[in-house]
């Protein structure tokens, strides 16, 4: 065999090792994920797509809903939920136990109207006092943040205080719009949710003392057409490639 044949055999055999991995075993990796980590996925698709051939699908929206087309028998391949409704879905059987991964953690904070004058809520005093000054303040009712919110509004004495000037609203993005059109002074939301806004700015994080984190967690369907590319979705989110957007967007592991 001539020296020319030989190197044409080796790297004749050496193409399907080198080849990318998009071919034979990409995938379209269905995915269920949170308003709360939405700017950090939305950061990572190009990079994960590239680095693994596969196509992420990824339908956004509050935990509680998506947890509702779980339970409907919506087709997923990945969930990235709060661990409240992750783990009533691994309850079910719809989400492999085995595969609970937790992916990063949020405060929640004020939102405000970009350039809007900032109110000192560094205390528990400070917090309950711009909270009853406050000309009108906006959450959503069934999102993680609207809901410890109303537990800390119950837990601080003020429900009926804040009840007049409150606006419950059905998503994390209607809390946003509200804001910025300046129709709402005071926003509650995770930090993840705000700094993305075009318009919004976070005025401050709640009180250390006063402070709620929002995790996500991330979990495989038992029923996952596209399991090892979900598995490789979830092992990404926990690699240090998506560590800088996960800090960009305010989080923390």
């Amino acid at each position: 065999m001539t020296r020319r044949r030989l190197v044409s055999l080796i790297l004749g055999l050496a193409l399907p090792v080198l080849a990318p991995a998009g071919s034979a075993s990409a995938a379209e990796v269905k995915v269920l994920c949170s308003n709360g980590i939405k700017a950090v996925i939305e950061a990572i698709v190009p990079t994960f797509e590239r680095a693994t051939g596969h196509k992420l699908v990824v339908t956004y929206g509050l935990a509680a809903g998506l947890k509702r087309k779980i339970d409907a028998g919506e087709p997923f391949d990945v969930a990235i939920l709060t661990p409240q409704f992750l783990d009533e879905a691994i309850k079910g059987g719809k989400i492999s136990a085995a595969s609970r991964t937790q992916i990063a953690r949020t405060g929640l904070a004020i939102a405000i109207r970009s350039g809007a004058p900032k109110t000192d809520i560094s205390t528990t005093d400070a917090f309950k006092r711009a909270l009853l000054n406050a000309r009108s303040i906006v959450y959503a009712g069934e999102g993680a943040s609207g809901v410890a919110f109303t537990a800390l509004a119950e837990r601080l004495g003020i429900t009926q205080d804040l009840k007049a000037k409150s606006k419950v609203t059905a998503t994390g993005e209607e809390v946003s719009a509200s804001v910025v059109r300046g129709e709402s002074e005071f926003g509650v939301l995770p930090v993840s949710e705000i700094l993305p806004v075009k318009g919004l700015e976070v005025m401050a994080p709640f009180p250390a003392d006063l402070q709620t984190y929002v995790l996500m967690v991330a979990g495989s369907g038992t029923s996952a057409k596209q399991g090892a590319g979900a598995n490789e979705l979830i092992t990404f989110l926990r690699s240090p490639s998506a560590l800088p957007a996960i800090k960009k967007m305010g989080m923390e592991r």
